[in-house]
């Protein structure tokens, strides 16, 4: 079995289809999405497949150290994760073949007017255990 994360993004990815934006979904709308998103973990829950999902809320903050005795500096010039990862799901399944196939279905959530969105998802790997080093 191999751990892959799926990253559901707001930004930064190709346009999806169905891309109008949640915020200007109808609470209807809203609620098919998280139904199905729900429905889809329950399946992956009956074959084992399932390891976790979670939606992130909007805001969030970059955090850094400042130095030995400085306060942590937070925010800066670069892209907002806040703005660019909306959640994910971690799946565990025998085969990379098995894992676009799920993130394929993840993909065709319904969005605006019921419809599909298509949107891209990011497919990534967990990296396995580095090696040992031995003296």
């Amino acid at each position: 079995m191999a751990k892959y994360l799926m990253l559901k993004h707001y930004r930064g990815a190709p346009e999806p289809i169905n891309s109008v934006p949640m915020d200007r979904w109808t609470p209807a709308e809203v609620h098919a999405h998280i139904q199905f998103m729900q429905d889809f973990a329950a399946e992956l829950e009956a074959t084992g497949e399932f390891v976790d999902a979670q939606a992130l809320a909007p805001e969030g903050t970059w955090v850094s150290s400042g130095g030995e005795g400085k306060p942590p500096v937070t925010d800066g010039p670069f892209a907002e994760t806040k703005d660019l990862i909306a959640g994910w799901m971690i799946i565990d399944v025998e085969t990379y073949e098995r894992a676009l196939e799920l993130a394929g279905q993840l993909s065709a959530a319904p969005g605006a007017g019921g419809e599909p969105i298509h949107e891209w998802l990011e497919l990534r790997p967990f990296m396995e255990a580095p090696p040992t080093i031995a003296d």
